[in-house]
């Protein structure tokens, strides 16, 4: 493969990426933030909010995935850089249509276009840039890479507490600001020459290739592993805040320092999650990928079987929602550069798309499975907890997870023995 080890275009690359990383985490994050006082809007009560809001959010899971699949494919055929261009665009522009939303349907189909840009993102950003940094970077690249997305979810809760004084649903306009970075990308950011080369020479195949002997054991153990990380991880970003709202001490607080506190908490474990990034990339070149990603989900199972079937306090929901951050988030920075090697040139951003993003789908059921428990049977911790059983497979399946070499980057034929 043809790198581009330390010059201009490389790092250019790299930060569209980082960005665009950025910018996915703060619009996914805000409507998690803000969920049930908009849907509570718009519906005329709290309690009837509560299903609508997590239709709301499976759906933006559901467009997730969609738009990983579609998008991804697209930047196999016309570039990755064109296509991360097309994505953020996507996603910007519709996060800020949420705001004129009347009614939950309209904010659905909403955030599930903008979701379409979010999924499209994440593939071509990660190809982008596992087709250009020399991959003696590859650690600190893909933990880097995974930091873009808890600094925009750090810019949500900043954003949320700054509009703390205004309508919930002005929240949104926020999220136009990434439009402008397209400007950037579209004439700063070159495409790969590895993807040109292979565009160039090499015939462009299908997508049911995915699916063909060379690499269906691949496509179908990502799917499973993508999945239950996902689903785990987006029960607990969607779902704490409900738990902390509904805490008697968070309960007492006016409504503004009812949004600073949430702020507070969010950085706070996003703080523990960049840090978590990295000790986990570095875990994964010491331990390998297959015993790194059952350590980490291990881990995350343990936090919570064990915990999210007590009540919380103020102090000890912070305590291991930090913890949960450090491991079950953390997984995530070895993803990047991970996924995407794991598939040809000109499949790519599809595989990747499509395989990483496709595990949203299992995330948007198991949102509804937990907005119907949050609601019947037993609150927003209940349904964290039954998650949680996830884990167990998660940690069988991981064993049987490719291992990929540390070097040297060689796409087509750079996995390990399984």
């Amino acid at each position: 493969m043809a790198t581009v080890k330390g010059d201009s275009a490389t790092w250019k690359g790299f930060v569209a990426a980082w960005l665009g990383w950025c910018f996915d985490g703060m619009d996914g994050y805000l409507y998690a933030l803000v969920a049930l006082p908009f849907v509570t809007e718009l519906v005329g009560s709290s309690q009837a909010a509560k299903q609508p809001a997590a239709w709301v959010q499976a759906a933006f899971l559901f467009g997730w995935a969609i738009g990983g699949a579609l998008f991804g494919r697209l930047g196999d055929k016309i570039g990755r850089a064109k296509t991360l261009n097309l994505t953020i665009l996507t996603f910007a522009l519709f996060t800020g249509l949420s705001t004129f939303s009347t009614s939950w349907q309209m904010l659905m189909v909403f955030r599930f276009i903008s979701a379409l840009g979010i999924g499209g993102e994440w593939a071509a950003g990660s190809a982008l840039v596992s087709e250009t940094l020399h991959p003696k970077h590859r650690t600190w690249a893909s933990a880097t890479l995974q930091t873009g997305f808890q600094f925009g979810m750090i810019a949500a809760a900043l954003a949320v507490g700054f509009f703390s004084h205004f309508d919930v649903r002005y929240v949104f306009l926020i999220g136009v600001i990434p439009a402008l970075l397209t400007l950037w990308i579209r004439f700063a950011v070159p495409e790969p020459p590895a993807w040109r080369e292979e565009r160039q020479t090499r015939q462009m195949p299908k997508i049911s290739d995915l699916f063909a002997p060379s690499l269906i054991k691949v496509t179908l153990l990502t799917l499973g592993l993508a999945g239950i990380c996902l689903t785990t991880v987006w029960a607990f970003l969607f779902f704490n805040v409900q738990i902390l709202t509904a805490l008697p001490e968070v309960k007492a607080l006016a409504g503004p320092d009812q949004k600073t506190l949430l702020r507070n908490v969010t950085i706070e474990f996003c703080l523990w999650n960049v840090a978590g990034n990295f000790v986990a990339g570095y875990v994964a070149k010491l331990l390998g990928f297959r015993k790194a990603f059952a350590l980490y989900m291990a881990a995350s199972a343990a936090i919570f079987l064990l915990v999210f079937n007590h009540p919380f306090t103020l102090s000890s929901a912070r305590l291991w929602f930090d913890l949960y951050m450090f491991f079950g988030s953390a997984i995530f920075g070895i993803f990047p550069l991970y996924v995407p090697l794991l598939f040809p040139t000109l499949l790519r951003t599809t595989g990747a798309g499509f395989c990483y993003n496709f595990g949203r789908m299992v995330a948007g059921v198991g949102t509804l499975a937990g907005g119907w428990i949050t609601a019947k049977a037993g609150g927003p911790a209940t349904a964290i907890w039954w998650v949680g059983f996830l884990y167990i497979p998660g940690v069988v399946l991981a064993f049987f997870m490719p291992e990929i070499r540390a070097e040297p980057a060689v796409p087509e034929t750079e996995l390990a023995a399984s």
